[in-house]
């Protein structure tokens, strides 16, 4: 999918409009165990495939709710940029949660929404609701409402 290029003086246009889905992105046992170590995060049910098989009730490993998270600066360049600015910084989030698992093997991709755009001393706030969506699953893995600021 393309990346759609805003220009910083349109945002504002887009409140309440879906601003586009990411790419399917494939989630790799290799890629949790880096995640585990950079956040010393060793559970069981994310690294031993063996024994997730047999004792989660997922049915084998799945994701740190926190690596989906993590995928939101990737994904999210895929979806939208905005042009025209000197930077964007991540400013939080309003709400985080983690609905559903994201078994190991699983694609997964984000979905986001523009909600709210503010104004703020030499730039905007941008509160973008973000669905991440799993593979298979009915319910989304992780719905966040992402703030983000550009500066012109």
């Amino acid at each position: 999918m393309a990346t759609r290029i805003v220009e910083f003086k349109d945002v504002k246009s887009l409140v309440g409009q879906e601003l586009g889905v990411s790419d399917w992105h494939v989630v790799t046992q290799e890629e949790i165990q880096t995640f585990a170590n950079a956040t010393h995060d060793h559970q069981w049910i994310h690294l031993d495939v063996e024994r997730a098989k047999k004792e989660s009730p997922f049915g084998g490993p799945v994701a740190h709710g926190y690596y989906t998270l993590s995928l939101a600066p990737h994904l999210m360049s895929q979806i939208w940029g905005v042009a025209g600015v000197k930077m964007g910084v991540n400013y939080g989030l309003n709400k985080l949660r983690f609905p559903s698992p994201v078994l190991i093997g699983k694609r997964v991709r984000a979905r986001a929404t523009l909600n709210n755009v503010e104004d703020v001393p030499g730039g905007i706030q941008v509160t973008v609701g973000m669905a991440f969506e799993a593979e298979g699953s009915d319910k989304p893995v992780c719905v966040a409402e992402g703030l983000f600021r550009y500066y012109a």
